[in-house]
């Protein structure tokens, strides 16, 4: 399926932008903040590389492999929002503090 490989690709590249501007980010809050968001698409990756298989394989293994997938990338894409709706006030707050200095 182009569209899995599409989103897979885009959930990939949100995660390494999300890593690169966790890195060159100097204020705490963001970079949690950003870390939540990158572990959600990494979520989003891992999940839909596992759906991408089902469709590639029919195999006992491959469901067995996808299903675990999935189950794991889904949790990771949940706990990143979690973190990423408790960070962001915090981060708001510390971005209008380094503003108003």
């Amino acid at each position: 399926m182009p569209v899995l490989v599409v989103l897979i690709v885009l959930s990939f590249a949100f995660y390494v932008f999300y890593k690169i501007k966790y890195v060159r980010s100097s204020r705490p809050a963001e970079r949690q903040w950003v870390s939540a968001k990158s572990s959600m698409a990494l979520g989003v990756f891992v999940a839909l590389f596992g759906i991408n298989q089902l469709y590639l394989f029919q195999t006992a293994v491959t469901y067995i492999v996808a299903g675990i997938f999935i189950v794991l990338g889904g949790l990771s894409a949940f706990a990143g929002f979690k973190a990423y709706k408790h960070y962001l006030p915090y981060a708001v707050k510390e971005a209008e503090e380094a503003n108003s200095h």
